[in-house]
């Protein structure tokens, strides 16, 4: 099975008896319903970056039964959604993402959606994920909960980096201070 990217849309090349191809939109939707109840349609290239909404997708179509060893995941998925078509993931229902709210996976999304394109994370990238990051602590600490429930490494690691810089060059005072961490000594 060989693929590429082509103006969105992915192009599967099978190696069978005769030579055929299929063709699968990037933009196929995938559904995703959160914490508190908020249904978001979400393009198939977006929501595939979160390894376990990709696992769960292979396991959906699979039933369980099929096995997908190939060296490149998201190859096999999307062969495997080939196979059951774009008409099936409109009647499915959303995949629950039990410990993210509607707020903080907007954000994820947002974040997904500036990274869909791009190669692993580099430090030269990091400039954007450090304006997108720069928000109140308390939801900086449930997008790196997010990101860690979803599986989404290069997310998590611009989240600890942020994390990093918060504490770095502080005294461990200051650090309990930022993150209202009380000593052991006034539990």
């Amino acid at each position: 099975l060989l693929y590429s990217l082509q103006s969105g849309i992915f192009v599967f090349y099978r190696v069978v008896a005769e030579p055929a191809f299929v063709v699968l939109s990037a933009k196929m939707p995938v559904k995703l319903v959160t914490s508190d109840n908020v249904v978001f349609d979400v393009d198939l290239e977006v929501a595939i970056q979160s390894v376990m909404i990709r696992d769960i997708l292979e396991d959906l179509i699979t039933d369980g039964t099929k096995e997908t060893n190939h060296p490149f995941p998201i190859v096999s998925l999307l062969s495997l959604l080939a196979d059951v078509g774009p008409e099936a993931a409109e009647d499915d229902e959303p995949i629950p993402l039990q410990y993210v709210n509607a707020d903080i996976l907007r954000k994820v999304l947002q974040w997904c959606t500036h990274h869909k394109d791009n190669a692993p994370q580099a430090d030269y990238k990091y400039a954007w994920d450090e304006e997108f990051l720069r928000v109140d602590q308390g939801t900086l600490i449930e997008i790196l909960m997010a990101a860690n429930y979803l599986d989404i490494e290069d997310l998590l690691d611009a989240c600890c980096k942020t994390i990093a810089n918060m504490i770095r060059g502080k005294k461990l005072k200051e650090i309990r201070k930022t993150f209202n961490i009380k000593s052991r000594r006034h539990r």
